[in-house]
């Protein structure tokens, strides 16, 4: 069976720990791309979300970070360069066909990992519908599950209790993660995470976020930092070394 280690080849940079190194060709190595998938539909409901997250994570981690969104289809020859793809959208879209099931299927067991946000901020969106019936395609023999709150993803960086977004829909994350790997593949927001990321030409929030503000802002920008720490990284994390300095922290809250 294809394991992330087929498909990555760890770094190690500064105290962050493992770094993955996917590119080749003209890629930089060792640098995060946020890679956005196009499909058909409207695959871009928030076009300025990159940016501002790929900033803080540049200020607040090691992490070296290519500033160019990427954008591709799931037929595109690039897209197993790339560990990371954002999925989002806010309403229904045209179904997959098999053969972008059967990409997508691949690049998941290969070791890459989607985040799929669902930007519409409604309890009974059509999106969240069809993309469930898209996962449940892709991946028959894995289920979507709630992510706990002692997974690895939530503190990965920064030490988080519950999921976070522009809106509120679910204060939970949920993932498909397969077992055999220990490693979560899909992670699900319900919250429009892109939203809370988004700012305009000036530099000014493009969306209010509700119920809970500038703070629930702030802990939608550390729930990216994590994703992303958390998709090169892996669950280094879950290793003893870590648990003092981890019991340590929370402790401190």
């Amino acid at each position: 069976m294809p394991t992330r280690r087929g498909f990555i080849k760890a770094t190690v940079k500064g105290g962050l720990g493992l770094i993955s190194s996917f590119f080749m060709g003209s890629y930089e190595p060792s640098r995060f791309n946020f890679c956005q998938i196009i499909y058909r539909g409207n695959w871009d409901p928030r076009p300025r979300a990159s940016r501002r997250l790929l900033s803080s994570l540049d200020i607040r981690t090691s992490v070296r970070v290519s500033f160019d969104r990427k954008t591709l289809n799931i037929t595109d020859p690039d897209l197993f360069l790339y560990p990371f793809l954002y999925l989002a959208g806010d309403r229904e879209f045209d179904p997959f066909t098999d053969e972008e099931r059967k990409r997508l299927r691949r690049f998941l067991r290969l070791g890459g990992t989607v985040l799929i946000d669902d930007t519409s901020g409604e309890e009974n969106s059509t999106f969240d519908t069809q993309i469930r019936e898209e996962i449940r395609e892709i991946l028959p023999e894995y289920p979507l599950k709630q992510l706990p709150r002692e997974h690895v993803l939530f503190k990965s960086f920064y030490l988080l209790h519950s999921a976070s977004g522009r809106k509120i829909v679910k204060p939970y994350l949920e993932g498909v993660t397969f077992e055999d790997e220990d490693r979560t593949s899909i992670i699900y927001s319900r919250n429009d995470l892109g939203g809370a990321w988004s700012e305009d030409e000036f530099g000014r929030w493009q969306y209010e976020c509700i119920p809970g503000g500038e703070a629930q802002r702030e802990l939608a920008f550390r729930l990216g930092i994590n994703i992303v720490v958390y998709v090169l990284t892996g669950n280094y994390k879950k290793d003893q070394i870590h648990t003092p300095f981890i019991r340590q922290r929370e402790m401190s809250l």
